[in-house]
């Protein structure tokens, strides 16, 4: 009596989610990966490879860069990169034209920050060459006139007028005052413009139609920062534990009675500020292991200083990875060494759960950069660092990006010598510019090039862990945008994986001596043989092929280097065979 046949069961798996690399692959969810790479699980029945990078045409930095951001300055968006050497230049994203901002030993070569103000010019801050200004012409230091010394009030003054020399620097701006006037001496000198570009202190005169013996000196305010945010209409430095802001509605007036200074005694913040960022009407005040949030900024009416309030929401997470602190949504998202978190009102929660094995990987002592980027129309969270990844027990480093979206994760891989990046608006659309040292790269900017992705199933117990299966056959569907797209299948097992399987679906004509004819077109090119050959457009296209692996889980790997096309479903054939 002939054997009876096994019945044949059918798996289908569509309800795409994200990466989970902290649980076993035998124990993440059936719609979870194990790994992906340049491909972004966009929803049901819809994994999406996405496109590669490409170069900023006719751009190159002189030097390695060492900090890029950008800043939109009279309605023209700029990339600015502050390079190793102390210079710095920018980009006009419009054009992709490459401009000097400062010469060589301008900046410190590390910790450099920058801020839009308004949309007239970038405010930057420097560790220790204090704070400048650039207002797409002139770069300027701030130098602005920081307090002033009555020396000397005089006497017999009436109809006073204050005179203060100007600045040393072209573009610079000149200072003005008045004078207070108690018993015809003068009583104080009050600051109407602060002024800026001034290298040294400047003389202030005293005339007036009678009076004499007045003597009034100033000093200069260019306050060196590790940290600057605008918020309420002020300029925020941070220095050591203590942020200066400025006066209402200035960038360089750090000597009237608006302005000030807080400095954060707080046991809270073990260490110094590590980065200030103004987002969602906070300003959010970061500590390596803290994080206080300045709100509800107004004037006292009745002494005209300024007050706000000062809140601790964290008293044991924070940051000191500064650029890699951004808002996101009405979020604020932030990694440190132990995970990603949100800052969502006052309450802090950790989203990296899944990529856990990862974090554990991360080269801290590299680069660390974030940002939004728009990929595929969707807006994401992206951070770029290096990645130990484990190659046969030996740690490989390499360049990668954690993508977060919807509660999901992914991976992409945007070039192995990418250092910097920064995130850039163009015509409503937020993007990623990143930077190989010198290179300007846009990332996911280049849909007709092909770029390595992979994919990795979760390992399916198809609702019997106990059964060992037998595939029998695979099926990947896809919806192809540029034509056929070559990859390769593998057939997971918890302890093996299969020989590649060719998706090519290729035709050989064989001869009667058993050789492959070749066939060739017009141009003299060699072409190939498909069956059910789709002609380009978005059309639905079925993968299929036999398979064999054995175990108890399976799954399927996908790796390719094709331009972008979408992965709709995932099919295995297979036969329940022994328990245990």
């Amino acid at each position: 009596m002939a054997a009876v046949e096994q019945k044949k069961s059918y798996f289908v798996s569509k309800d795409f989610r994200g990466i989970n690399v902290k649980n076993n692959r035998t124990a993440i969810e059936q719609g979870e990966f194990a790994w992906l790479e340049n491909t972004q699980p966009i929803g049901y029945g819809n994994v999406k490879i996405v496109n590669a990078p490409q170069n900023v045409a006719n751009v190159a930095f002189a030097n390695t860069v060492t900090y890029m951001a950008s800043a939109n300055i009279n309605n023209t968006e700029f990339m600015f990169g502050f390079e190793e050497n102390g210079a710095a230049q920018y980009v006009d994203l419009t054009t992709n034209t490459l401009g000097n901002l400062a010469a060589a030993n301008t900046f410190s070569n590390a910790d450099v920050q920058i801020v839009q103000w308004k949309n007239d010019r970038i405010l930057i801050i420097d560790p220790a060459r204090g704070y400048k200004t650039w207002d797409g012409t002139n770069l300027n230091s701030i130098g602005s006139i920081g307090s002033v010394t009555i020396n000397n009030g005089g006497s017999n003054y009436t109809n006073v007028v204050v005179t203060i020399g100007g600045p040393g620097e072209p573009g610079g701006v000149t200072a003005t005052a008045e004078a207070v006037l108690v018993g015809n001496a003068i009583a104080d000198i009050i600051i109407t413009e602060a002024g800026y570009g001034y290298t040294s202190a400047p003389t202030i005169t005293i005339t007036g139609s009678t009076g004499s013996g007045a003597n009034v000196t100033c000093a200069l305010f260019n306050q060196n920062g590790t940290g600057i945010a605008t918020f309420s209409g002020r300029t925020w430095i941070a220095d050591g534990r203590t942020v200066y802001y400025s006066a209402a509605d200035t960038f360089n007036d750090f000597v009237s009675i608006s302005s000030g200074f807080i400095t954060l005694t707080d046991s809270t913040l073990r260490t110094d500020i590590s980065a200030i960022i103004s987002a969602n009407n906070f300003l959010y005040v970061y500590g390596e292991d803290s994080i206080n949030v300045f709100s509800d900024v107004r004037i006292n009416s009745t002494t005209g200083e300024t007050i706000f309030t000062n809140t601790n929401v964290s008293a044991s997470i924070g940051s000191n990875f500064k650029y890699a602190i951004f808002p996101y949504f009405r979020s604020m998202l932030f990694l440190n060494r132990y995970g990603i978190y949100a800052l969502v009102g006052a309450t802090t929660s950790k989203i990296s759960d899944n990529i856990d094995g990862l974090i554990t990987n991360i080269d801290f002592t590299q680069p660390i950069t974030g940002g939004q980027v728009l990929i595929n129309n969707l807006l994401c969270a992206a951070w770029t660092f290096t990645y130990n990844e484990p190659t046969n027990g030996t740690p490989t480093p390499r360049k990668i990006q954690a993508i977060f979206f919807d509660r999901k994760w992914f991976i992409t891989d945007q070039g192995s010598t990418i250092t910097r990046t920064a995130s850039a608006v163009q015509s409503g659309n937020i993007l990623m510019f990143g930077t190989t040292g010198t290179d300007l790269i846009k990332f996911y900017a280049d849909s007709t090039s092909g770029i390595e992705w992979e994919i990795q199933t979760a390992l399916w117990p198809m609702g019997d862990p106990i059964r060992d299966k037998q595939a029998l056959k695979v099926g990947i569907e896809a919806t192809l945008s540029t034509g056929f797209a070559n990859f390769d299948c593998y057939i997971d097992s918890e302890n093996q994986q299969s020989p590649p399987i060719d998706f090519a679906n290729s035709i050989d004509w064989i001869n009667n001596s058993s050789q492959v004819v070749q066939w060739t077109n017009n141009s003299s090119n060699f072409i190939g043989w498909t069956s059910n050959f789709v002609q380009g457009g978005t059309d639905y296209y079925l993968y299929r092929s036999d398979a064999k692996m054995y175990g108890k889980y399976l799954g399927i790997t996908l790796t390719g280097e094709t331009a972008p096309f979408t992965i709709n479903g995932f099919q295995l054939e297979h036969e329940l065979r022994a328990r245990f």
